[in-house]
């Protein structure tokens, strides 16, 4: 039984633990399609209604395990890796109708860096840390690197990220706004299960809207968002949810959202 990838459901968060923590998290084939299954799973689940990536020991995921590429019996080329395990894993993080967490608790590089930035929300430990390694070994950066780094830090630091292979830490991290927020190794659990679970007690439908609104922002023009936004606002004021948030406002007492 493959037990790289672990699924742990609580409080209708699904908590994925990347589970490689002798190769610091590192994917080869079996554990990339595992990780899809998984992701799969919980978009079918109408229980989960929140998703944490997050990694077991010391590192969040090192990327690609390079014992794969580089073994001549194993190697199934960089054409079927991107095709068949990143990409889809990329496709599926930003079209689940949920949000996803990146909880880094270590380091985070390659591909493994580019996974977190592609969830809707990311937090670090505050010894986490996040590499483009790609240029270190003649690569260019790929699961979506060179889409979200750019618009998460702009173009000149982005560039420069990708092209150095720099090393930074959680706390610069936050400050230049690649990552939202970070957490002291104090509080990291308990502010990372507090996150979930508030995120899991949200109105799904309508943070699902949000998030295929700001999914198309990237190409929209201004009239087109605009457009695109008075489309989603109408459907998520159909929810039960909306419908519960307005008697709980009008009410004065806490809403309790269902996801519907």
């Amino acid at each position: 039984m493959d037990t790289s990838i672990l699924l742990n459901i609580q409080d209708q968060v699904a908590y994925i633990t990347f589970n490689r923590p002798n190769k610091f998290n590192s994917f080869n084939r079996e554990m990339a399609f595992l990780l899809q299954k998984t992701l799969d799973d919980c978009i079918r689940n109408d229980e989960v209604r929140a998703i944490v990536l997050t990694g077991e020991g010391k590192a969040f995921c090192a990327g690609q395990d390079i014992q794969e590429i580089t073994d001549p019996d194993q190697h199934p080329g960089f054409k079927q890796i991107l095709d068949d395990h990143y990409n889809p894993i990329i496709t599926r993080i930003r079209n689940v109708e949920k949000p996803v967490v990146a909880a880094v608790n270590g380091v985070a590089a390659g591909a493994g860096a580019n996974i977190a930035l592609a969830c809707d929300i990311v937090v670090a430990h505050e010894q986490a840390s996040f590499i483009q390694a790609f240029s270190k070994i003649g690569l260019i950066p790929d699961s979506a690197g060179t889409f979200f780094l750019p618009r998460l830090v702009g173009f000149q630091r982005a560039s420069a990220l990708a092209m150095l292979g720099d090393k930074v830490g959680a706390v610069e991290a936050e400050r230049m706004g690649m990552i939202y927020k970070y957490f002291s190794p104090e509080t990291y659990e308990d502010e990372v299960k507090t996150m979930a679970e508030k995120l899991a007690k949200m109105p799904t439908k309508a943070l699902a809207y949000t998030k295929k609104a700001l999914n198309k922002s990237f190409n929209n023009s201004l009239e087109e968002q605009l457009a695109l936004e008075s489309e989603y606002q109408i459907a998520s004021a159909s929810t039960e949810d909306y419908e519960e948030g307005v008697s709980a406002f009008m009410e004065k007492r806490e809403a309790k959202f269902k996801g519907k």
